[in-house]
């Protein structure tokens, strides 16, 4: 066979330069900053906008040459390896592309394959590294390559890749993973108001890839994809932009396609008491479930916004039914965006100033028996409806430890009472099992099947 030789100065990756790119900097508290030898090549505009993106609370240092000449920063990554999954308390990035898989094997040995390979691929990826150890542009010239080629001189832009096991996965005459099936892990309930696409819900497998480029995420589907094929078959992705919430402290209050302050509250990555008890899956006295503790579960729901209807609405109505001024995002009882809200608050009327039915009441923790969930949610827009209008609205993801506690009950609560629930559509729903992290040499779930 004639292999094609990678183009002058640009030798692919030894096996040592690879194994010493996917260690995590355990001394920098996650962020790792090995540079590949692509991202360095690439670095280019890409890296600059990176640069001015997250200097300033995301890690990215610069420093001088002896030159005087300033060096490019290094391109924001994260590493694979880890207690637990990345993508659920890491700063979260500006785009996503979710996927859901249907397994189409029966073979449990073919499905443990496809883990082993996505863990490699992730851990690669992730460090801005291709898919497969050979690379795009080179291997045998007759064969695909083992990397589709569109993040080529791109850096990584802070990706994260994020896996979980779907409730279908564990039904009995499939794998026989019936008997390690969580007692939470099922399907969601029909809340009031649903109206759901079974096209594009549920999934025996969940790929959540985050990241400050579009094309990143995307390039990191399409390979996973590529690498399940005759394993597995897309179900449904949804894109998404503009996070519409904050999951560290340094993070802005970023605003939903409704321009409202969205996740004000949420969960922060510094918050480990929070994480600890509304997040990370507990221990259980169960063997056969604890191959999920220190993971998580991960809820999605796809919402569209009547957008044209909010439009059509008084700055007093938009505010009521939020709860919170749209200006600041401070609670209508008063103070700055982090002010409590004092329920009990009334105005001259004798109404409280933070209305019954207000998203901010019936979602706080002290309505909900103290429950915290961490959101990373993001707006989409895919195009409009036959009437004319957008289709568009907010890609709601949570973490939490249990969504029989720490979801039904506050989603059945909203889907009931909620002010703003009638400019809402509910379209999609899913959840999934994140088992905890991966340790180097293991793979993604690999204690569900020991």
């Amino acid at each position: 066979m004639r292999r094609r030789l990678a183009p002058a100065g640009q030798p692919p990756p030894t096996t040592a330069d690879s194994a010493a790119l996917l260690k995590p900097d355990r001394e920098s508290g996650g962020t790792a900053r090995a540079v590949s030898r692509r991202g360095l090549l690439g670095a280019g505009v890409g890296a600059a906008s990176l640069g001015a993106a997250f200097a300033g609370g995301m890690g990215l240092g610069r420093s001088n040459t002896t030159s005087g000449t300033e060096a490019p920063p290094v391109p924001l990554q994260y590493p694979f390896y880890g207690e637990h999954q990345a993508g659920i308390s890491t700063p979260a990035q500006d785009r996503l592309h979710f996927a859901a898989f249907d397994v189409t094997t029966s073979s449990k040995a073919e499905l443990g394959a496809l883990l082993k390979n996505w863990t490699s691929a992730a851990a690669r990826l992730t460090q801005g590294l291709p898919a497969g150890v050979v690379g795009p542009t080179s291997g045998d010239y007759d064969a695909p390559p083992d990397d589709t080629g569109e993040a080529i001189g791109l850096p990584p832009a802070g990706l994260t890749l994020t896996f979980g096991f779907g409730p279908s996965l564990f039904e009995a005459d499939r794998f026989g993973l019936e008997s390690r099936r969580p007692a939470s892990l099922q399907q969601l309930p029909h809340f009031p108001g649903d109206l759901l696409d079974p096209r594009r819900s549920g999934g025996d497998l969940c790929v959540q890839a985050c990241s400050d480029d579009p094309q990143i995420a995307m390039h990191a589907v399409r390979n996973l994809a590529r690498i399940g094929f005759g394993t597995v078959s897309l179900r449904w992705t949804q894109f998404g932009f503009g996070r519409t919430s904050s999951t560290a402290s340094g993070q802005v209050t970023p605003r939903n396609l409704f321009g409202l302050k969205d996740g004000t509250a949420n969960i922060k990555s510094d918050e480990p008491t929070y994480l600890n008890d509304h997040v990370w899956v507990k221990r259980t006295p169960d063997p056969a479930k604890a191959w999920l503790v220190g993971g998580s579960y991960l809820v999605a729901r796809r919402i569209n916004m009547n957008i044209e209807t909010w439009d059509r609405q008084s700055l007093r109505e938009q505010e009521r039914v939020t709860g919170r001024s749209k200006a600041e995002g401070a609670p209508m009882s008063g103070g700055t965006e982090f002010s409590e809200p004092d329920f009990n608050l009334t105005g001259r009327s004798g109404e409280p100033l933070i209305a019954d039915d207000s998203h901010v009441r019936l979602a706080h923790p002290d309505q909900n028996s103290g429950i915290r969930m961490l959101r990373r949610g993001y707006n989409f827009v895919d195009g409009n409806d036959p009437l004319g209008r957008l289709d568009a609205g907010l890609f709601f993801i949570t973490f939490v430890t249990d969504p029989v506690t720490h979801f039904i009950p506050m989603q059945a609560r909203l889907s009931q009472h909620d002010g703003l629930h009638k400019y809402l559509q509910h379209t999609a729903s899913a959840v999934f099992a994140v088992p905890p992290g991966v340790a180097e040499g293991e793979f993604v779930g690999q204690a569900l099947f020991a």
